[in-house]
């Protein structure tokens, strides 16, 4: 067979007859197999060695870059939408809070524009430093002097 020649993935037809065929097998490969076949959700190791001889034929032809890519990027692409959309709105949440605690400390406390650029850059570069892993209790240490 030469590299450009592609194997056809078909599904199966109502009027196509199983053909029986024996196969040998390891124990340790088996017992993968019967776990993967609950996840896989084939009812018997027959169903599943024809899932996965079927998908991996089509890996092996090429088949993989025009059959299965655009199923599996449209669930990766969905799943990374949906954490994205997550994580955004986490985000807008926890800026809503910070900028309520931002305006009730503004509204206390009197400091001048000096010591807000001087502080300012000192977060920018604990957070740099511990990779944005901040914590009152170390900003209380630093305020009081023992950091």
């Amino acid at each position: 067979m030469s590299k450009n020649t592609h194997i056809l993935v078909e599904p199966n037809t109502p009027t196509e007859a199983k053909t029986r065929i024996p196969v040998w097998l390891y124990p340790s490969t088996l017992e993968v197999m019967d776990r993967a076949m609950k996840i896989a959700n084939s009812k018997s190791r027959s169903e599943y060695l024809e899932k996965a001889a079927l998908f991996y034929a089509g890996y092996v032809s090429g088949q993989i870059a025009t059959a299965y890519p655009p199923a599996l990027a449209s669930v990766l692409r969905g799943t990374v939408q949906d954490t994205e959309n997550r994580i955004c709105c986490l985000l807008f949440k926890l800026a809503v809070e910070q900028d309520i605690v931002m305006n009730v400390l503004a509204a206390e406390m009197e400091i001048p524009d000096e010591q807000l650029k001087a502080l300012r850059g000192r977060c920018v570069q604990n957070v740099k430093k511990t990779g944005g892993s901040v914590t009152l209790d170390d900003a209380v240490r630093y305020q009081n002097g023992r950091l």
